[in-house]
């Protein structure tokens, strides 16, 4: 049995700007390791066009979303499925005299995407970030009316999902993650 103690869900925001490009470029990544430094090679597989220069702009550990704890677990230790799944969505939305597409990446757990993407059209930013003929989105589909919307499961490196999964559990207590912000060269980690 694998010890899976000291892993942590990380969700980490990516930053770079590949040859050929103007402006910055983000991705979000997520991985499980004991630490972020356990993860620069799944993070360099992730982005090759960036050819290693990449930064981090924001971090999170992901233990808990929305009255869920979250727990990585081996696969073999699976003795029932999780009911409720992690979701990631990324909302687009505009503001009039903006030149930009604003956006705002969350994590909700849900039974369903359809249900995901149903609590993410409840919040602030999707209600307030559009306007006619500029309506707010999620932007990256995955089945969903939302910029982008899929489970954290199906984009985990594939060594990591054979081997892991994520326990979701309800929380007795609220409590919400730490947010790590600010520029961090991947050469730092």
């Amino acid at each position: 049995m694998e010890d899976t103690g000291t892993l942590k869900l990380f969700m980490i925001l990516l930053g770079c700007k590949p040859v050929g490009r103007h402006t910055e470029q983000h991705d979000v990544f997520f991985g499980i390791g004991s630490s972020i430094s356990d993860l620069k090679t799944d993070i360099m597989d992730f982005w090759p066009e960036a050819n290693g220069k990449i930064h981090i702009d924001a971090w999170r550990e992901v233990t808990a979303v929305g009255g869920y704890i979250l727990k990585v677990a081996a696969k073999s230790e699976l003795v029932e499925a999780n009911l409720n799944k992690l979701f990631f969505i990324n909302l687009g939305g505009y503001k009039q005299g903006e030149f930009d597409e604003l956006h705002y990446k969350m994590l909700l757990v849900a039974d369903t995407m359809a249900d995901a993407s149903k609590l993410a059209k409840e919040t602030t930013f999707y209600k307030h970030t559009g306007f006619e003929g500029a309506v707010s989105h999620i932007d990256d589909k995955y089945g969903v009316d939302v910029d982008d919307v899929f489970e954290i499961a199906d984009v985990l490196p594939d060594r990591v999902k054979s081997r892991f999964h994520i326990q979701i559990e309800r929380a007795s207590a609220l409590f919400e993650d730490e947010l790590h912000l600010g520029y961090l060269p991947l050469s730092k980690v």
